[in-house]
């Protein structure tokens, strides 16, 4: 199971630098066309925006992992495994209910956006905002796994502040 899921977390990261890839390559044509060229075209804005958003919603979805996402830790830190674990149960139980109380309003919208397009690509706009859904049924799937292992005991991660640095 767990080579199964490091696997599936390779192939989410292969598509985070994908969508960055793209990014990355429309930008350069807009430069090379607006400046070099002197022929400002439009998709590649739109691409660069497109490819913006799926990447930053899938890796949040898929790629970061609990303990790489950004908090304030000052008191999380600070306070015993057992009020971590409150915590805890109380933020996810937060995140599931308001996400899963969003979610059907949030499909419906997304469904209704099949009628408008983007201006130079053409691409539905159910289309490109269905990975806001994809993103809330993945939180969603993550934070039940999450207070599951709380409600059973498991002690959450403290952050090490002797460990922490800057990456460099």
């Amino acid at each position: 199971m767990r080579a199964a899921a490091a696997w599936l977390h390779r192939r989410a990261e292969n598509v985070a630098a994908a969508l960055l890839a793209v990014m990355f390559a429309a930008f350069i044509v807009q430069i090379v066309f607006r400046y070099f060229l002197n022929f400002p075209i439009g998709w590649t804005s739109e691409l660069s925006v497109i490819a913006w958003l799926w990447l930053v919603l899938w890796g949040a979805a898929f790629v970061v992992t609990e303990s790489e996402e950004i908090r304030f830790d000052l008191v999380y830190g600070a306070v015993s495994p057992r009020t971590r674990r409150a915590m805890g149960i109380v933020t996810g139980l937060a995140i599931v209910a308001l996400y899963s109380l969003s979610l059907p309003a949030t499909v419906r919208y997304v469904s209704f956006m099949k009628v408008e397009k983007t201006s130079y690509l053409k691409i539905p706009f159910d289309w490109l905002y269905s990975i806001y859904v994809i993103f809330l049924v993945a939180v969603i799937g993550r934070y039940l796994w999450l207070l599951a292992q709380l409600l059973r005991g498991k002690d959450p991660e403290s952050s090490d502040q002797v460990n922490v640095s800057s990456g460099l």
